[in-house]
């Protein structure tokens, strides 16, 4: 992510889950802006220039103790956690252990350090469209798992007067093709290999999301870092809805791949929300703004498809 505004002393920042999607973009951004960064990661050791590197896992409260006396830090971006919607009604036990006892071991090792928590716009549940933009002061109403887990991290969070984020739909590249946008990118450059016979598997279509290009969820949060208060919840997201089905057809458009389109029920959620959108007042209020489309979030996932080999998403 380029560097869109003034930059503040140098600071010692932890992000947990650091190998993650956003934090590995994250991370590059702060370690570009002269902060000191550190990182935690559980399994395969990421690749991170300029990033201090410790493995740690949520569950190991006396871990995250460690690791916060040794980094000291003044501020922590929490970003570890499950993040995937339908596989959460898979595995509800397991979301809820991570994303909510791993959070609170880590806001209670942190405790007098400033965190800014990743939520998700998944706590807002199901609200009719002429309610929406969704502004922060709406009571959460998760229907799923995931989004359970992260309304009840959020209570704990704000316990701890954590700065809290409820992140819209982030993507662009680096994110794991157990998502929709980045498995149909893979798909359509299997197509285009002849690895795959010219029909994309996908889910269901007409769900609108609030898609937030990765650079700008990054700026967000670097923002929130620097000026955001304790105590606070801010919606990260673009303010514009599009369908699963207009980011597809743009998709296909920038591959000049011609490929049918076959709806795989594997693929379908339990309850899947019609439509997420996010009012931004209060970051917006704070100077950022989103500034990259979804249609550059798409090239980018195109051109990062080249770099993998066969598809299997």
């Amino acid at each position: 992510a380029e560097d869109r505004s003034v930059s503040k002393p140098a600071m010692d920042v932890l992000i947990t889950g650091v190998a993650g999607f956003v934090g590995a973009h994250l991370g590059r951004h702060l370690v570009d802006r002269g902060h000191r960064v550190s990182g935690t990661y559980i399994g395969e050791k990421p690749e991170l220039d300029g990033v201090d590197l410790i493995e740690a896992d949520l569950l190991d409260a006396a871990r995250l103790s460690e690791v916060i006396e040794a980094t000291t830090p003044e501020g922590i971006v929490h970003l570890a956690g499950l993040s995937h919607v339908g596989e959460s009604w898979k595995r509800p036990d397991i979301y809820f252990r991570v994303n909510v006892l791993g959070s609170e071991n880590l806001l209670r090792a942190a405790e007098g350090v400033r965190v800014v928590a990743a939520s998700s716009a998944e706590v807002y549940g199901l609200v009719p469209e002429e309610e929406q933009p969704l502004t922060e002061d709406r009571v959460a109403a998760p229907t799923s798992p995931y989004g359970m887990s992260k309304a009840a991290m959020e209570r704990v969070a704000a316990h701890y007067d954590a700065t809290i984020v409820r992140s819209f739909n982030i993507c662009g590249p680096g994110q794991a093709p157990i998502f929709a946008l980045p498995a149909f990118a893979q798909q359509l450059r299997a197509i285009a290999n002849g690895e795959q016979p010219p029909t994309i598997q996908v889910g269901n279509l007409s769900a609108r999301r609030d898609f937030v290009h990765v650079d700008d969820a990054v700026a967000g949060f670097v923002t929130l870092l620097e000026q955001g208060h304790p105590g606070e919840v801010y919606n990260l997201g673009s303010g514009q809805a599009h369908s699963v089905e207009e980011a597809l057809d743009e998709l296909i458009r920038i591959s000049g791949v011609l490929a049918a389109v076959e709806v795989d029920r594997a693929r379908l959620r339990s309850v899947d929300v019609p439509l997420l959108v996010a009012s931004t007042i209060p970051l917006s209020s704070l100077g950022w703004k989103a500034e990259k489309t979804l249609s550059e979030a798409l090239e980018d996932l195109w051109d990062e498809s080249a770099e993998h080999g066969p598809a299997t998403g």
